[in-house]
């Protein structure tokens, strides 16, 4: 397969490996609403807030949206978006890698991208997601999503951008399951009921097919109620047998034209369709453009205060209706103003939105305050919403490992407990952190002896393996991996109890 090269590339695919492990660090007095839905603004450089996300959620988010700077050479206050192409690649790949790691198996990954930097990013993408081909026949890239940003032309250009793309990949297609898309607007208004059919409004499709599988039966003429002659038209069949197609119009399911003399389409019931399967092509009065989002982001913040390169919320509602189902984890680590969280709260879903800049406080915050308040612009009136919920605000805090791979002084139980669930069995940490028994894997118990989570059960309050420490632990009938500071227990009685001893610090992977 095709590799990008690029002045840093051989740092940039080790750096997510070496970004550290941090702490979240919650500041209560910016969290707002219901402070246990789940829903998490993270404040900081989203390389290591995705790496510290990962021992509690890898596999586990549905949906993850990014917008990521265009590297379109402008200057907007709120981002650096004139990054030379080499720093633009070695920004984007390592949080890529991490990104792949939090997605769902059966989850789907969408990045909004312009011409500047779109092919290059297809070849990332195909790279550390997977690229259809002869050793490799899934098809990993699912779309090229062509969104319509603009309304008009830009008379400044003699070959104006009117829009940009959007990058859909899957993390396992064979597990990926995408929802189709609502009717609604014009599709909606096609379904009409010109014959008062006690059914509901409906519209008519076609009621021929391709012949390569046709059977006889699916050749004949077809007489309409005003005597009119229909044969199958030249190099096509009728869809259905003769038998189901009069069945069909025993049923007035078969519409004739409003005198009866028209060729024979089948009814489509309204109250029948779920939706339609989502295409490409999406234009901008199905999910807004550019001034939508600018006026939606004018009336939460004022002109003076507003974001420079928001999209509309109905773009988002789109992606997240395709990709999520209620209660799904919604992830964007590029939030800019907010309207990716916006969105999934407002349609039901969890989030996790992170941010480096100021504006996660100066406008992330404010903007889910006033959803949870019961904000009512962009997509609210089409989702019913009044209200509710909340958030918990978070910042980096200190790394759990030192720069010589020691676990940092102060770090507490629960986060070490995490980090080591997570490298030991590659499975985010669920549990409540208040044993020291962290749960099992492939039939082996993981103990973790550390900050006395048993108590002051001498030496050192429980974080050595003696004896006595060994009859307190939580039982478990298998083979064991304990880790702690030090062991008083032989080699012989470690084998007898089936025991693989781990000392604190040395044998804890740190990466």
């Amino acid at each position: 397969m095709p590799l990008l090269q690029w002045l840093t590339r051989e740092e940039d695919i080790h750096r997510a490996a070496r970004a550290p492990y941090r702490l979240l660090e919650e500041a209560p007095e910016l969290s707002y609403g219901d402070r246990d839905t789940g829903n998490m603004l993270i404040q900081g450089d989203n390389l290591d807030a995705l790496k510290a996300l990962l021992p509690y959620y890898a596999g586990k988010v549905k949906c993850i949206y990014i917008d990521p700077p265009y590297n379109t050479k402008s200057a907007f206050e709120h981002y650096d978006d004139n990054l030379e192409h080499s720093q633009w690649l070695a920004i984007i790949y390592p949080r890529l890698e991490l990104l792949r790691s939090l997605l769902a198996e059966d989850g789907s990954i969408w990045v909004s991208i312009d011409d500047n930097e779109a092919h290059y990013l297809k070849v990332v993408m195909d790279e550390i997601f997977g690229r259809k081909g002869f050793e490799q026949p899934r098809k990993y890239f699912q779309a090229n999503v062509i969104w319509q940003k603009r309304t008009s032309p830009d008379a400044r250009l003699l070959l104006g951008a009117a829009h940009d793309h959007i990058l859909v990949y899957a993390k396992d297609p064979d597990k990926l399951h995408l929802n189709k898309i609502p009717l609604s607007g014009d599709r909606a208004k096609k379904f009409t009921n010109p014959d008062n059919d006690p059914r509901g409004p409906w519209a008519s499709t076609d009621l021929t097919g391709q012949t390569g599988h046709a059977t006889p039966n699916q050749f004949y003429t077809i007489i309409t109620p005003a005597g009119k002659r229909f044969p199958p038209p030249p190099g096509r069949c009728w869809a259905l047998n003769e038998s189901s197609f009069y069945k069909l119009v025993q049923e007035k399911r078969i519409w004739f034209g409003k005198n009866g003399n028209s060729k024979p389409r089948v009814k489509r019931y309204l109250s029948e369709v779920e939706g339609i399967a989502a295409w490409t092509w999406w234009p901008n009065t199905e999910v807004g453009h550019n001034q939508e989002a600018k006026k939606e982001i004018n009336r939460l913040f004022g002109a003076d205060d507003a974001f420079d390169t928001p999209k509309p919320e109905r773009l988002l509602k789109r992606v997240i209706e395709i990709a999520t189902n209620p209660n799904d984890i919604v992830l964007d680590s590029f939030l800019g103003s907010g309207t990716t969280a916006a969105v999934a709260h407002k349609m039901g879903r969890r989030y996790i939105g992170i941010e480096l800049g100021e504006h996660a406080e100066t406008h992330c915050v404010p903007r889910l305050r006033q959803v949870i308040d019961g904000e009512q612009g962009g997509i609210s009136g089409a989702e019913g919403w009044k209200g509710g919920g909340g958030f918990r605000f978070y910042r980096l805090g200190e790394p759990v490992f030192d720069e010589t791979g020691r676990v940092a002084p102060g770090i507490r139980f629960a986060p070490l407990a995490a980090h080591l669930w997570f490298v030991e069995t590659g499975f985010p940490f669920s549990g409540r952190a208040d044993s020291s028994l962290l749960g099992s894997y492939e039939g082996t118990g993981y103990y973790l002896l550390y900050n006395g989570v048993l108590g002051d059960k001498r030496p050192n309050g429980g974080n050595v393996l003696t004896s006595k420490i060994l009859a307190a632990l939580p039982s478990f009938d298998g083979p064991k991996v304990i880790f702690g500071e030090a062991c008083r227990l032989s080699a012989a009685r470690l084998k007898r109890e089936g025991i693989t001893f781990r000392q604190i610090p040395y044998e804890i992977k740190a990466r």
